[in-house]
């Protein structure tokens, strides 16, 4: 049986791997435009605009149950509002 070397973009849903990280993206909500950049970017799809945080404009929600950590987001980031720290476990 033949078995692919890489997996496919948004492949995580289906198992839990933000455990894998060693860097974790944090978003400053204070800064953050809600400009949508970081979930055009994101390989596993895992970051969403919520409109609904309780702040004045949308915000990028991460979720961290899948999040490998890969630091994109914040790489391509125009505000550089997004900043990858050492993961606390």
């Amino acid at each position: 049986m033949k078995l692919p070397i890489s997996v496919k973009p948004n492949s995580t849903e289906k198992n839990k791997t933000g455990a894998w990280r060693t860097f974790k993206p944090e978003v400053d909500f204070n800064k953050c435009t809600g400009c949508a950049i970081c979930t055009r970017v994101c390989p596993e799809g895992i970051i969403s605009i919520d409109p609904v945080t309780g702040h004045a404009k949308p915000k990028a929600i991460i979720n961290y149950d899948y999040c490998k950590g890969c630091g994109l987001c914040a790489g391509e980031c125009p505000f550089k509002v997004i900043g990858m720290d050492l993961e606390q476990k």
